[in-house]
């Protein structure tokens, strides 16, 4: 099943990157940039997580797993300690100096973040990083938080920006299990795997 999970993600990664390419003007990530690995929840599916952490103790050296276990540790503390636990939200534990440990196997969510999206509604939505000088905030209106049609101009953009159906539910969706034949599984916050981890064909 994690073969064709790892097809699935060819497959997904393929898409992303031309999008991320085709936006590329209005695009400000960088390595080191870690906005998005702060202070969420991380949906993560079984799957996803299985993949990630078996990625991670197979790559990972001593060193890094430590201090990746440490910040686990104390992100549960923190857990237990708050009140609203279905809105708790935290740094990702595999964050270390600003920097993804497990970026090859890093989950769904992380490798469509920085997108301008747009829903099946219509709706276009921008990133939060957004709002703090980074992606597409060139071209959009910080009060109607709207693309402006006086910003693209003036900049001198040729083209305006696009929003993709990239949503972790649409992503998630059942039509692709069918397709790539796997099983997303059932789907949490991260930090919740860490309470009844999934097995995985990791070292130990």
């Amino acid at each position: 099943m994690i073969e064709n999970y790892q097809k699935y993600l060819d497959f997904l990664d393929e898409k992303l990157a031309k999008f991320f390419n085709s936006q590329q003007p209005f695009i400000q990530c960088r390595k080191g940039c870690s906005k998005c690995c702060k202070m969420a929840q991380f949906p993560t599916s079984r799957i996803e997580m299985v993949y990630l952490l078996t990625g991670f103790l197979n790559t990972a050296d001593e060193k890094t797993q430590d201090i990746v276990s440490q910040n686990i540790q104390n992100i549960l503390r923190l857990r237990d300690i708050t009140t609203d636990k279905k809105e708790f939200r935290y740094n990702c534990p595999f964050l270390i100096n600003d920097i993804c440990s497990v970026y090859p196997y890093r989950g769904i969510i992380c490798r469509t973040f920085g997108l301008m999206t747009q829903g099946c509604n219509g709706k276009i939505s921008v990133p939060f990083c957004c709002f703090e000088g980074m992606n597409y905030s060139s071209v959009i209106d910080s009060n109607t938080q709207m693309l402006s049609p006086e910003k693209i101009k003036t900049r001198g953009f040729e083209e305006e920006p696009l929003g993709f159906n990239v949503s972790y539910e649409y992503l998630t969706d059942k039509d692709f299990e069918e397709t790539f034949k796997f099983q997303f599984g059932e789907k949490k916050p991260m930090i919740e795997w860490f309470i009844n981890p999934p097995v995985t064909d990791g070292k130990k």
